[in-house]
């Protein structure tokens, strides 16, 4: 009988281990075998001819605009909702974000709100997309307006590895793609990580020198860089999570799908929407329930032994860090869904108890 239900269940088993120990026994713990195997591995994943291992999805995110020459008063769009992360490194670069509201169904960014934005801006320069929840963003319209205004495009695909939109993976429509290994990601490294995924040889070069110390293939220090670089350890850790993406990616799917048979017919909340084009990856399930509900459902489902996150509580421009430094931003949708949202269990170990038990006690709230 299922009386507990958590909010994720983060596999580190023991090949795992032992592939960490024998990174430790082998004495080569940095710039080693490891970490070329896992990005040679996950370009794979994402068909992009380079992946570049990073210390965690942040760097990668701050790498990639560095690579990208985004500077002091350029603009960058960013969606009205996603996780602070796609933001901070844009401000640490001096540069300004532009909020953009976002698309109801899919909580990504709404191309035909990035058109108006981008005609409203003095100095557009790149555009930051998020694939939010594992959802791909709408990337063919959002291409198309790039291209039509010359931006350079930055994936933010730190919760949707594998997800693809039109059979294309995520990390391969933009100039860059950027992905984090944070230990509750749909793949991780045993701590924190990230991955710099591109097509761009050039761009890829100065990504690799920027997380080594501004040092090139030949040894020179030719731009000035700290260090990013991603362990041995944790590389071999990732590379046995990769080889089970595909088969937790299809148990997260196979939750969703369940959940959306559940609690499709209960009218005070909202359940994620799908698209035949888009195969979503459920980094999380969440859905929308009243905002004058949300504190005493959560307190519901947790005195029954299930867990629950909120991704997000606030849109990113209403942190204290970020609202004096942005201009006025009006994401009128952005703020109701971050007013809204319950993310419920998901992870590749959800059984269908497990399920049908956490929806009962959904049911059983709101009767």
């Amino acid at each position: 009988m299922v009386d507990e239900v958590p909010f994720v269940d983060i596999t580190i088993d023991d090949k795992m281990i032992s592939d960490a120990v024998n990174v430790l026994e082998s004495g080569r713990l940095v710039k080693g075998p490891e970490c070329e195997a896992l990005e040679n591995a996950f370009a794979d994943l994402c068909s992009t001819d380079h992946a570049i291992g990073v210390s965690n999805g942040t760097a990668a995110l701050l790498l990639s605009m560095k690579a990208l020459d985004i500077d002091s008063g350029d603009h960058v769009f960013v969606p009205g909702h996603t996780y602070f992360a796609t933001v901070s490194p844009v401000l640490e670069l001096g540069a300004d974000p532009v909020f953009v509201d976002v698309d109801p169904d899919r909580y990504a960014m709404d191309p035909k709100l990035l058109k108006d934005a981008i005609d409203e801006a003095t100095n557009p320069e790149a555009v930051a997309v998020t694939h939010m929840h594992g959802q791909p963003a709408e990337m063919d319209e959002i291409l198309e307006i790039a291209d039509e205004y010359g931006l350079t495009v930055i994936e933010d695909a730190a919760q949707a590895h594998g997800a693809t939109h039109n059979d294309q993976p995520v990390g391969s429509f933009g100039d860059v793609g950027c992905f984090s290994f944070y230990p509750t990601k749909n793949m991780t490294v045993g701590g924190d990580g990230g991955m710099i995924t591109t097509d761009d040889h050039e761009l890829a070069s100065e990504a690799r020198a920027l997380r080594n110390h501004g040092r090139d293939e030949s040894g020179k220090h030719t731009h000035l860089g700290l260090n990013y670089r991603l362990d041995e350890v944790k590389a071999a850790i990732g590379r046995e999570q990769l080889t089970r993406l595909s088969d937790w990616t299809q148990a997260r799917r196979k939750a969703a799908s369940q959940y959306d048979e559940r609690l499709q017919h209960i009218e005070e909340i909202t359940i994620p929407k799908t698209y035949t084009q888009s195969k979503h990856v459920y980094h999380h399930y969440p859905v929308l329930v009243p905002a004058r509900e949300r504190k005493e459902f959560r307190a519901h489902l947790d005195e029954h032994g299930i867990g629950t996150g909120i991704h997000y509580e606030n849109a990113v421009h209403q942190h204290e860090a970020v609202r004096d430094r942005v201009a006025s931003t009006t994401v009128p949708i952005a703020e109701d869904i971050c007013s809204r949202t319950v993310s419920l269990p998901m992870h590749p170990q959800l059984s269908e108890p497990d399920v049908k038990y956490v929806c009962d006690q959904i049911r059983e709230y709101f009767q």
